[in-house]
């Protein structure tokens, strides 16, 4: 045996970087060869768990009496390509030759798997070294080899993924033949998956949240002195006269104020990015899906730009400190931010170095080489990472946060306001005009006890229902198993029982577009007829239930830390199974309707509040078309409409549907009227006919009518009106 070395990458791309570093200079068919190191490459995975059928013939026919499948012991194989067996072979006879391999696949769970399945179909035999690295700049890779670790400190993480891939093998293979014979009807496949399956749950059930969800009507006090808005500290009100009553207390009565504290604080930079964080801000930012996100990510890493992409931790290691200063020295595009903090210490943070959070690897951050010849969305990705690094190193945000407290009569009143005194690491991230306001108004100075003249004012709102999931907010559902959780530090707590993997996130919401399950509304992630009839059907809670699901993930977490046996977690998986076929099987059931397109499930959107029965039939419901909402019973002859472009501006859903329940809407602007803008309030005739009442404060009686400009105003009971109302004029004015 030749006393080689045989390094094996995950791609041939990296394997060309091996080489040049080690001096393997000699290319070869499939491998470089010089300097007694052999350099070869994977394309990924070369090796899949078998096929049903070749395990034994029986399996290669769909059949509900063949299911559960579930072999004595799982095998592998190569993957059915040309391409792929002659990289094989030429691999498996270079480890015949070597007296050493070193494993530099991907230095993460999956980059484990698919070596050592390699390495175990070529009956490797001779000792495993492991290079862990967390860059691929020439810097990295050398002090990675002059740090070689055994192969044996990572069984752990690939018991970890060998037991996930037949963990999805058995539930995958078994679950979707059981739901395609039973329910499919021979019209295609229905797919099921360990963490496909409760993902579409997610996006079913906010889907069918807002379906089903029914508008009611709340109002909330606010009133204003010295041009602030004070809102009422009891929130909102269900009765609109209750809401009314307080308003005529309080509207003669003095406000005064109760207490008025400003005090300092501290807002600091946003955390490092992990995988999952930084497709969320580029959903958010350029609408890049997480597929595509990852992709350009890993460029990035393979351009020794970034480091390893395919992490969950948002924090750094403590032995990074010192490195710091040179990739900053180094990032000479930022160098107008990096000055500025160049000069002193840099600064460390608990918030962005801590051993205990660092997993496999640390945070994505740049790795301080120039990025050249990048295309625009490697730009903006790369921007992205390297702006929040930065920010990681500045000073904090320094805010003044002022509270007000105020009264009229009993009624309390409260107002806040936030101004930024120094930007900090906000310089990072400058305003555009086109950035939303801070959501807080700027205080002027309030002395306690002192009183005036107020403005109460009475708003009328609507419940809101929740909002259609993006591939940001699905991602982050991911993450915290379906919880809705703001505060950062809480949703670190629960990527434990996340669903999914980062590395695997972004294919699984791939796959459920590619399975038909769901498609994309702009943004928006909506089921198809589909998604929406597979999970109604699957009744068991094991297959579609996202904490269930976290708990398996966290069992696997487990399994790479030795706090769980693998053994354990396939029987349990077995055992699932089991009890799932057994269920389906015995249970009634409906054909799945299975669609040719990925069309969204078409709804007649049915406007739902507390009365959204049509006025004009009595039977119909409002539903909301295109450009109009009308009445349900329009095929049966009800004429009930209501054009959503009235008066050349676009109306609210809200707005039409006070309309419709009061005869008239409250005080609007941006009506066209006589080529002008006017403001002024629609209301609904007993005819179901709309007319608009201009709001004319300078109106008066005796005034040329400003319509026709002939007629003169007079002054009726509730309203100014033009003299010609008869002629046909329909000017009207509130007195």
């Amino acid at each position: 045996m030749n006393n080689l070395k045989l390094c094996i990458a995950e791609k041939p791309s990296v394997g060309k970087e091996l080489a040049r570093i080690l001096g393997a200079s000699s290319r070869k068919d499939g491998y470089y060869e010089g300097n007694g190191y052999l350099v070869s490459w994977t394309f990924g995975h070369l090796c899949t768990l078998k096929a049903p059928d070749d395990y034994t013939e029986k399996w290669k026919r769909w059949n509900l009496n063949y299911l559960p499948m579930i072999p004595e012991r799982f095998g592998i194989k190569l993957i059915d390509n040309t391409g792929i067996k002659k990289q094989f072979s030429i691999v498996e006879s270079l480890v015949k030759r070597c007296s050493e391999v070193i494993n530099c696949g991907d230095a993460g769970i999956e980059g484990e798997v698919i070596q050592r399945w390699v390495l175990h179909k070529a009956k490797c035999s001779v000792p495993i070294k492991r290079l862990w690295i967390s860059s691929l700049t020439d810097e990295a890779i050398i002090d990675g080899f002059k740090n070689l670790r055994d192969s044996s400190e990572f069984d752990s993480l690939y018991a970890a993924g060998n037991a996930r891939a037949i963990g999805d093998w058995l539930l995958g293979m078994n679950a979707s033949r059981l739901f395609t014979l039973k329910y499919a009807n021979n019209k295609g496949v229905l797919s099921i998956g360990r963490v496909q399956t409760p993902t579409l749950s997610l996006i079913v059930n906010r889907y069918n949240e807002i379906q089903n969800f029914v508008s009611k009507t709340f109002w909330e006090i606010r009133t204003k002195y010295k041009d602030v808005y004070f809102n009422s500290t009891k929130g909102r009100y269900s009765s609109n006269d209750e809401a009314t009553s307080i308003i005529d207390t309080i509207k003669d009565k003095e406000f005064e104020i109760v207490s008025f504290t400003k005090k300092k604080g501290k807002e600091f930079a946003p955390k490092l990015l992990d995988l999952t964080s930084l497709q969320v801000e580029c959903n958010k930012s350029f609408s890049f899906t997480a597929d595509e996100t990852l992709k350009i990510t890993q460029q990035l890493y393979e351009k020794k730009l970034l480091t390893y992409p395919r992490v969950d931790t948002s924090f750094l290691p403590d032995d990074m400190y010192p490195k710091i200063k040179g990739i900053l020295e180094k990032l000479k595009p930022y160098e107008k931010y990096t000055s500025l903090i160049l000069n002193d210490k840099i600064k460390k943070s608990k918030k962005v170095f801590d051993n205990k959070k660092v997993t496999d690897h640390h945070a994505i951050i740049p790795t301080g080489v120039f990025p050249n010849a990048l295309n625009l969305r490697e730009k903006q990705v790369y921007d992205i990472v390297t702006r929040r690094f930065i920010a990681a190193f500045f000073p904090e945000s320094i805010i003044s946060n002022t509270t007000v407290i105020g009264k009229v009569d009993i009624h309390e009143f409260k107002a806040t306001g936030k101004i930024i005194l120094e930007d900090g690491w906000r310089t990072l991230y400058p305003k555009k005009a086109s950035d939303k306001k801070e959501d807080s108004q700027i205080m002027p100075a309030f002395e306690k006890g002192e009183k005036g003249k107020h403005f109460p004012d009475l708003q009328e709102k609507q419940t809101q229902p929740p909002k259609l999931y993006t591939e940001a907010s699905l991602l982050r559902a991911m993450e915290t198993a379906g919880k809705q959780i703001d505060n950062d530090e809480l949703a670190e707590l629960m990527k434990e029982n996340g669903i999914g993997r980062p590395s695997t996130r972004a294919n699984i919401i791939e796959t459920l577009f590619r399975r038909k399950y769901v498609t994309r509304a702009k943004k928006n992630l909506v089921p198809t007829i589909t998604g929406i009839e597979l999970i109604a059907t699957i009744k068991n809670d094991l297959l579609k239930s996202v904490e269930l699901t976290g708990q398996w993930e966290k069992k696997l977490r487990q399994i790479e830390k030795n706090e769980y046996d693998v053994a354990i977690f396939l029987t349990e998986m077995k055992q699932m199974v089991n009890e799932i076929v057994y269920e389906v099987k015995t249970e009634n059931y409906k054909t799945i309707t299975i669609t040719e397109d990925d069309k969204p499930k078409k709804v007649e959107k049915s406007v739902k509040t507390e009365n959204n029965i049509c006025p004009k039939c009595k039977k119909g419901t409002i539903i909301k078309g295109k450009s109009a909402y009308g009445c349900s019973e329009y095929k049966n002859g009800c004429t009930f409409k209501i054009d959503i472009n009235i008066y050349n501006k676009k109306m609210t859903e809200k707005q039409i549907l006070t309309l419709i329940q009061k005869g008239k809407t409250t005080s609007i602007k941006g009506f066209t009227f006589e080529s002008k803008k006017v403001e002024g309030k629609l209301i609904l005739n007993n005819n179901y006919e709309i007319s608009l009442e201009i709001k004319q404060s300078k109106i008066k009686e005796g005034d040329t009518c400003p319509k026709c400009e002939k007629g003169t105003i007079i002054k009726g009971k509730t309203a100014l009106g033009c003299n010609r109302y008869k002629e046909g004029c329909d000017f009207r004015a509130k007195v």
